[in-house]
């Protein structure tokens, strides 16, 4: 009985079968990162004190990818944790994602007083603050927003804010980054997984509290 031509090259089949392996490992990467699960090291202080330089955190890339099945759109929910693709963001510049928090959807109006984030919908004509349900701290009543007029946000898009919003920590929708278009959201923040002394699921962050103008 011949042997094979493998059989006659084992380190051949080695070989081959390593590439497989290195091709199957990259793929897999690959098809977790787009669909399923992806990391991001967060920087600089503008989600304190619920994030911090260097925290390593688990984006819920499913929930996206599962709206996209469907052909519709990801929208998140109130107060949810998300990343998102700058909207500002030039090749070679720094900042390609950003970690907000969502404050106001599409139709909705908000206005800044005294620092504090007020949001108008039809549900609630008088406005209502949903930082009183999450805990983030007031920002600086200096702000490019109008008090009086506030901001109406566009169609298709959201409005997001920083955590930590006094004086010029946080670059958001209220002083210069604008709404976000859902296109650009990369996925809710599903989970701190560095450092493991301050290991947190989010995936019960955000509210129907207070729901949507369209609902």
């Amino acid at each position: 009985m011949n042997a094979t031509f493998m059989q006659r090259h084992p380190a051949l089949k080695d070989i081959l079968n390593i590439f497989i392996f290195i091709v199957a490992v990259f793929l897999g990467t690959f098809i977790v990162n787009t669909y399923l699960f992806k990391t991001f090291n967060v920087v600089g202080p503008s989600m304190e004190n619920t994030f911090y330089t260097n925290d390593r955190v688990i984006v819920n890339r499913l929930a996206v990818s599962l709206a996209h099945v469907q052909n519709k759109e990801y929208i998140p929910r109130r107060g949810e944790i998300i990343v998102f693709r700058n909207p500002q963001y030039t090749p070679g510049t720094k900042d390609e994602y950003i970690v907000k928090r969502v404050i106001a959807f599409a139709g909705e109006k908000v206005k800044v007083i005294n620092g504090v984030l007020f949001v108008y919908n039809k549900q609630h004509p008088d406005g209502f603050t949903p930082d009183s349900e999450f805990h983030s701290e007031p920002g600086s009543p200096t702000s490019k927003m109008s008090d009086e007029d506030g901001v109406t946000i566009p169609e298709g898009r959201i409005f997001v804010a920083g955590d930590h919003r006094q004086g010029k920590y946080s670059l958001d929708s209220r002083n210069g980054l604008g709404t976000i278009p859902y296109y650009d959201i990369v996925g809710p923040v599903a989970f701190r997984i560095f450092p493991f002394t301050s290991l947190r699921s989010f995936t019960h962050e955000g509210t129907d509290k207070w729901p949507r103008l369209s609902e």
